[in-house]
């Protein structure tokens, strides 16, 4: 690793003094650039010769330095495949590293868990689990000094096992159903958690002398006796947070603490004698539970469901930082929450007698004023459901509709990226035009053009949660200038889409008040036909009734249930492109800088059980800077995908499998990863050096693969199983263009052509 290579050249152990490192880093540099991928160009904007040298004189930015270089983007562009680790002699389901990333422990349908030396490629442990089936998750056991591992399976059962001795030590058979996931906490020794199908969640205390398990979270409680735990994780920041996914659009996040402390309150009472003639007592306390969700998901279930189309939570895991939340949502996209800076899903359900009063444009989940005659409700509630966007006549007239042509203005580089992306969308190649203009945004997230243009060129591509994102975009482009006349237009259509017809054809009588020169135009003219031809349809009457009542599921979900549904938080980015439909195990992981804070939490000894002291968070989030970051999610199509975190755009794809890539876990301080899924091996993947021209892994026509997977999602599930098992079907396997987009052409300029 170049790591190693810098600590040799520049170390006080060595004797080398600041002097002698300066005037030796001149002739270094030509032997660390081909190590590091970065050219003299990029080394010179990095700086790497003062990085060093601080990290020698300051002790303390070791850190930050291992931490700026962890993961960049030539380390990406040179990502592929070092070895393939055989051993297992069936589907490897699970992958896990140690604490220091010396040691890779995997879990196969061989019902066999193999420990690895990863950097040798050396196959250290095989021990047969006692496990009757497939195990599903593995974990090490913190603090145990990489001696104790703990296996969960098909079978029910969660073992935990000595690898110094290699013997089972304990076995649970608590739950009734596969157990998909176990989770561990960096600041709880000896706890631990697990998943199971019959949607109850499990905590272990290997100091208890019982063996058995106690039942923190029973999902059946909520949402009846068919729901699934999937996966679930624990918060590396603050160990008292545990976020579960189930089958579903939620995702749910739970305070450990409240949970015992409210259960301990309830014993202490019953002991005491105290008894009341309440309703049965709630197993999980108001304020310890908060759900996530993508904001179109609950109105679009009807649908999926209809379709055979199943959402499920396949995996979640927190940022190393513990500030966002990465869930891979089976049937549908990646999705990243903030946890910090929290917004709720752009709904349409504020029942009428709630309207806002005159002159108002209420949106639910937004920080700022949308409008020059806006009001924000952030989170208020009436009558049990949530606030959102309701128009009537003349409410979203937008007073003071000042000239905002400053905010147009682009710095030149911009403006380049601006007209690549507008001779994109020219050219009909929606997902270049996307990720254009999202290039564009992350670096001029002010200005409204980009987000009203990257509006267009959601709503032409027309993915699943394309739309979605369209109206997200337009509100956005509305803040910014309320006399966006194309971003105007383009809400009322999304909103057509999205199924919210009264708001649609709210918003476009304001439109045409607000733009009269428009209000008889062919895109005006066809967008009203085709909303008042809906209203008037007694399939959509029935449609809208399902997808206002979406969001309850079943008529028997409690209403304290009901309630955290409609409180939930909206995402902050999707990544888009691979497939997820086939398996219920599919990763998605964090790959990327940041990853070097578990392993500082890790040393962290001063604080609490579940808390990181004051001074390791000052240093840390001195080093953070937010560079260098990815996301990667494993696919049905055999490949894994990678997209940068902030803009999501996709900038790599590495065939990973023969069938289908399920796991996907980084090294906790190198760029190196290990993947695994079908195939009965384990492959080990890091930057290649430079004179390896050929990568055969590297799927080089990504906006094929992207666009065939989308496809893949949303075929015939008969379809999907014939693919699965080897048939050929036309539409499906291609990863040549997509077929051609029938956009409606009577909708002029308005809606078609970018700014």
């Amino acid at each position: 690793m170049f790591s190693d290579v810098l600590d040799r050249s520049c170390s006080p152990a060595a004797g080398v003094s600041c002097i002698d490192a300066r005037l030796a880093l001149t002739t270094a540099l030509s032997t660390l650039r081909p190590c590091l991928g970065i050219s003299c160009e990029a080394m010179s904007q990095r700086n790497i010769a003062g990085d060093i040298l601080h990290r020698q004189i300051r002790e303390n930015r070791a850190l930050g330095f291992q931490r700026h270089y962890h993961v960049t983007d030539p380390f990406i562009k040179r990502l592929g495949l070092e070895a393939e680790l055989q051993g297992h002699s069936g589907c490897v389901n699970c992958l896990e590293w140690n604490e220091r990333g010396d040691l890779l422990a995997s879990g196969s349908d061989d019902q066999h868990a193999i420990v690895w030396d990863p950097l040798r490629h050396k196959k250290l442990i095989t021990m047969h689990t006692g496990h009757a089936a497939n195990i599903f998750s593995v974990k090490f056991l913190p603090h145990s000094g990489d001696r104790i591992l703990v296996t969960g399976a098909a079978d029910t059962k969660v073992h935990v096992h000595d690898l110094t001795a290699k013997e089972t030590i304990h076995m649970f058979s608590d739950h009734t159903n596969r157990v998909k996931r176990i989770a561990t906490a960096p600041m709880w020794p000896n706890t631990f958690w697990s998943a199971a199908e019959d949607g109850v969640i499990r905590q272990y205390d290997l100091r208890e002398s019982s063996k058995r398990s106690e039942v923190l979270i029973d999902l059946t409680e909520y949402c009846g006796q068919l729901v699934e735990a999937k996966c679930l994780a624990v918060n590396p920041r603050d160990n008292n947070y545990l976020a579960v996914g189930a089958n579903g659009p939620f995702v749910r996040l739970y305070d450990i603490r409240m949970i015992h402390n409210h259960r301990k309150s309830l014993s202490q009472s019953m002991s005491a004698g105290v008894h009341t003639f309440c309703d049965k007592q709630k197993p999980i306390p108001d304020g310890a539970g908060q759900y996530y969700v993508a904001g179109h998901l609950p109105v679009k279930l009807p649908d999926y469901n209809n379709r055979l189309r199943v959402l499920v939570a396949t995996y979640v895991t927190f940022s190393p930082d513990g500030t966002e939340l990465l869930v891979n949502m089976g049937g549908e996209q990646v999705y990243l929450f903030d946890l910090t800076f929290k917004q709720r899903p752009y709904r349409f359900l504020l029942p009428k007698k709630c309207h806002p009063s005159p002159g108002q444009y209420s949106l639910t989940g937004s920080s700022s004023r949308l409008y020059q005659t806006a009001e924000v409700q952030n989170g208020k509630t009436t009558n049990g459901v949530a606030n959102g966007i309701h128009l009537s006549t003349s409410r979203l007239r937008l007073a003071n509709t000042r000239d905002s042509s400053s905010s147009t203005q682009l710095p030149p580089h911009l403006e380049r990226i601006k007209q690549q992306a507008n001779d994109a969308f020219a050219r009909q190649q929606w997902t270049q035009a996307i990720q254009l203009y999202s290039l564009g945004i992350h670096a001029a997230g002010h200005n409204a053009m980009l987000y009203g243009n990257r509006a267009a060129a959601y709503m032409k591509r027309k993915w699943d949660g394309d739309h979605y994102d369209a109206l997200r975009d337009c509100l956005k482009a509305l803040s910014l200038n309320p006399a966006h006349l194309k971003a105007h237009f383009r809400l009322a259509r999304c909103l057509f889409e999205l199924k919210y017809v009264a708001e649609a054809l709210e918003c476009l009588d304001d439109f045409k008040g607000k733009f009269p020169e428009q209000a008889h135009s062919s895109a005006c003219n066809a967008l009203d036909k085709d909303i008042k031809a809906a209203l008037f349809s007694k399939t959509d009457s029935a449609d809208e009734k399902k997808g206002n009542s979406s969001i309850r599921f079943h008529n028997f979900i409690p209403e304290d249930e009901i309630i955290l549904r409609e409180r939930s938080f909206d995402y902050k980015h999707r990544y888009c492109g691979h497939c997820n439909t086939t398996t219920d195990i599919k990763e998605a992981n964090f790959f990327g800088s940041m990853l070097i804070f578990t392993l500082f939490v890790q040393m962290c000894v001063g604080g609490g059980v579940g808390d990181v002291c004051e001074a390791c968070v000052d240093v840390c989030g001195a080093c953070v800077d937010g560079q260098g970051q990815y996301i990667m999610s494993g696919s049905d199509d055999g490949s894994f995908f990678i997209w940068e975190k902030e803009t999501t755009n996709l900038v790599r794809i590495l065939q990973g499998d023969e069938s289908i890539v399920n796991c996907l876990q980084p090294h906790p301080s190198y760029c190196f990863l290990a993947t695994s899924g079908i195939d009965p091996v384990v492959r080990l993947w890091n930057p290649r050096p430079e004179t390896e021209s050929d990568n055969g892994r590297v799927v080089e026509d990504m906006e094929g693969a992207a666009q065939a997977n989308q496809r893949r999602m949303n075929a015939d599930p008969l379809e999907v199983m014939l693919l699965n098992m080897g048939y050929r079907i036309t539409g499906l396997s291609s990863r040549g263009p997509e077929t051609s987009d029938d956009e409606d052409s009577t909708e002029g300029q308005v809606q078609c052509r970018p700014s």
